[in-house]
């Protein structure tokens, strides 16, 4: 059993196959966060990546527009397509998913939200006269890992979700389309289901809660994002993030939810993130836990944020990596092997060296 203090339980057995699935001024704060990442010295053995190569390397993907390598929380690669990325705000799309995940999970261990089995219904009395008596079993945990068993708002409906005069009602009112907890049906009106969550428990406004209990202790400043027609912030979407500050996320992350003494995010939280839940449908090579993918890359096992076009935050425990991306959000990864390319140059140019390194087979 995972510890009481963040409500979780340990997975069993496998995971179940899923189903169907701006720019602002960068702050003071974020351009210490960046300088403390750039002055940092990388440890001798990482030298063994090539700064330069990885630079060309990442110059012949058109879709990728930053890359960062930290390795033992030192920066040791970086790319940018052009000087102004190096500082600006990047979309992150859904990789937003995993931020709200984390925010879940320090209110769990703060006791502003109580234990993830704990239903929703809780949150939404309508919920108790819906006709469907399945949705009254949806519990916190099965937002978390995509397996509220309601149909999408992602994909064809992701318009017409979008466009409602209330997204929390419109992905409530979806049909169950199979038992809660028993499959996959990524949706990012339920990770915005969670963001109101938030906002009820915590009194907050999504964006005044991270920005207190995470992006302050990280020693950055959140930008604005946009809001539902309520005002909840976008939940599982749209979040603006700095390359510095996608690093410093994956560093709470490789760090075990620690900043020095401080720990931000309970480790236990942390750990159970990259424990498998469930599994994507349309690639089973692809596991999903606390609101956090999980998939081999390279020959190397991560833990990522993941959104749209390809933006990522990487952890790769093993190897003590983390890797951020931003892409072109314009355009699925998938068009032109995006993805492929990236992962290919991830593998090459970082993932087997610093195995080798570890392993000792490079002299």
């Amino acid at each position: 059993m995972m510890t009481a203090a963040v409500g979780l339980r340990r997975p069993s057995g496998r995971p179940q196959r899923g189903g169907r699935s701006a720019r602002r001024h960068l702050s003071a704060s974020a351009v210490a966060i960046a300088l403390w990442l750039l002055a940092t010295p990388a440890p001798a053995q990482s030298q063994r990546i090539d700064p330069d190569r990885l630079r060309a390397e990442a110059a012949k993907l058109p879709q990728l527009q930053t890359l960062r390598v930290s390795h033992h929380g030192s920066l040791i690669g970086t790319y940018d397509d052009r000087p102004s990325r190096a500082t600006a705000f990047a979309n992150i799309k859904s990789a937003s998913k995993s931020i709200v995940a984390a925010l879940a999970g320090i209110a769990v261990a703060r006791r502003q939200l109580p234990a993830v089995d704990t239903p929703i219904v809780r949150w939404f009395p309508q919920l108790r006269s819906d006709s469907d008596a399945r949705k009254r079993t949806i519990t916190l945990e099965h937002l978390l890992t995509m397996q509220s068993g309601l149909e999408s708002t992602s994909g064809d409906s992701y318009g017409r979700w979008v466009r409602s005069r209330n997204w929390v009602q419109f992905a409530l009112a979806r049909p169950v389309i199979e038992a809660p907890g028993t499959g996959m049906q990524y949706s990012t009106g339920t990770s915005h289901v969670l963001s109101a969550i938030l906002t009820k428990a915590t009194g907050q406004s999504m964006r005044a809660y991270a920005q207190q209990v995470l992006a302050t202790p990280l020693g950055f400043t959140l930008a604005d994002w946009p809001r539902d027609p309520q005002g909840i912030y976008f939940g599982g979407n749209e979040m603006l993030l700095t390359p510095a500050q996608m690093v410093g996320v994956g560093e709470l992350w490789r760090n075990k939810g620690r900043v020095g003494d401080r720990q931000i995010v309970p480790e236990a939280w942390v750990t159970a993130s990259c424990e498998p839940r469930t599994r994507s449908i349309w690639d089973p090579t692809r596991e999903y836990g606390l609101g956090w993918w999980i998939q081999d890359i390279g020959g190397q096992r991560a833990c990522f944020a993941w959104g749209f076009g390809g933006q990522y935050i990487m952890v790769f425990p093993a190897l003590d990596l983390v890797v951020t991306a931003t892409s072109s959000t314009t355009i699925s990864e998938d068009r032109h092997g995006h993805r492929a390319a990236l992962f290919d140059l991830l593998r090459r140019e970082v993932l087997e060296p610093l195995a080798n390194l570890k392993m000792g087979k490079v002299k």
